[in-house]
């Protein structure tokens, strides 16, 4: 039997793993591993990576408005010594890439945020925790040398903020991520008709979907570790101490009151490199880049919060204008291949975020997976920039694109 935290989930899994089935295909691509992850990962997580807002249409829209752009060849170029290296405020990395906070990646694989982490260590690009993971920061801190970066969630609890803020120095982290777009939950219908909880709430539907040969591997994965909640709050915030006080929490807590008044207050008390992520309006942009931040995130948060607005990468250009040089602009939201970085860096970026790119390659193969997402998009960014006639990413800017008239739009 499965018992997580006191019985909120049972369920019976075979003492064996099922015997070796075919052969693991070729994976060439991220979509390659989103198919793996779909069928190892019970439906609610899987669908929880994979879900946005009401109809969906900006989530979609992430995506789809990248294949609009296209890139244009040059040859006859030498395409030797190339180098995809930058810096992302300061810190060196081997490609213009972060992974993204995303919550709940311990539930995509169990102890997936320590995963995450060490693969990104061993690459050279940074690692985003989330409020909401199921690993503490204490957890990755123990199990990683290079410090990464804690995403925070402003609640309403003050004393919590000021705890936790402490917390992610304490733990040698070198930047904080301030998420500004989740002041209100926008409304995800998977996730509702999935009752999403972390660990899995305990029903027949539930049962059935975890015990599914494919979900074995997960399963007993869960059963071997201790960390199937949100360790950042439980035991941490005032009154937490289960998983229903801890639902009761957090459904209270997330404060519509954040302004940049708070904002000053929070860049105040942590001291160290602000990154303001949420960003998708110009004057945003100006305001945030007033504010001291060492970057801002052009994002929509993966059109998991405002349905119907704009793509990152639509509204990118026009930041991009709005702040000049004052401060890093970076893109999150809807990457899922090499050439849609690099159309980003073109477009103005200094660097990118992926969150969905990477929780495929977790919930597919573990750490492995991780890798192996950030050798495929690193590989197809490399080979597309040397097409475009470029060897250096530094030199990399609008002229290897064609952009269609009226991408960036006029919109009223």
């Amino acid at each position: 039997m499965y018992n997580c935290d006191k019985a909120t989930l049972l369920i019976s899994v075979p003492k064996q793993l099922a015997p070796e089935g075919p052969a693991m295909p070729v994976i060439t691509c991220i979509d390659d591993l989103k198919a793996i992850h779909k069928r190892k990962t019970p439906k609610m997580f899987f669908d929880y990576c994979e879900s946005g807002s009401w109809t969906e249409q900006t989530f979609r829209e992430n995506t789809s408005d990248f294949d609009k752009i296209r890139l244009r060849q040059r040859v006859a170029v030498d395409m030797t010594n190339r180098t995809t290296a930058t810096t992302m405020i300061g810190r060196e990395v081997t490609m213009p890439v972060a992974l993204a906070p995303v919550g709940m990646t311990g539930m995509q694989t169990a102890d997936g945020e320590i995963k995450a982490a060490r693969a990104a260590e061993k690459f050279g690009v940074p690692y985003t925790l989330s409020t909401m993971s199921i690993c503490s920061i204490e957890d990755v801190a123990r199990a990683t040398k290079a410090p990464f970066w804690f995403q925070l969630y402003v609640m309403r609890d003050e004393e919590f903020v000021d705890s936790i803020i402490e917390r992610a120095r304490n733990a040698g982290c070198d930047a904080l991520v301030l998420t500004l777009d989740l002041q209100i939950l926008g409304q995800r219908h998977k996730d509702l008709k999935n009752d999403l909880s972390a660990p899995p709430r305990l029903s027949l539907k539930n049962v059935i979907d975890i015990g599914l040969p494919t979900r074995w591997e997960w399963a007993l994965g869960m059963l071997g570790t201790p960390r199937r909640t949100f360790r950042n709050i439980v035991g941490h915030a005032k009154g937490v101490g289960n998983l229903g006080s801890l639902m009761s929490w957090t459904n209270e807590q997330f404060d519509p009151q954040l302004d940049w008044g708070k904002i000053a207050r929070i860049k105040e008390k942590w001291g160290g490199k602000l990154i303001l992520k949420g960003i998708l309006d110009a004057e945003d942009a100006k305001l945030a880049a007033a504010a001291g931040a060492d970057a801002i995130i052009v994002s929509n948060h993966g059109g998991r919060q405002l349905d119907g607005a704009l793509s990152s990468i639509r509204v990118l250009p026009s930041i991009v204008a709005a702040v000049g040089d004052q401060t890093e602009v970076w893109l999150d939201s809807g990457i899922r291949s090499g050439q849609d970085i690099l159309k980003a860096m073109a477009m103005g970026a200094k660097g990118t975020m992926i969150g969905r790119a990477y929780i495929y390659g977790l919930g597919a193969m573990g750490q492995k997976g991780v890798t192996k997402a950030l050798e495929i998009l690193h590989k197809e960014m490399d080979v597309s920039m040397a097409l475009c006639g470029k060897k250096d990413l530094s030199k990399v800017d609008r002229d290897i694109l064609l952009v269609p008239k009226g991408f960036e739009g006029d919109w009223q």
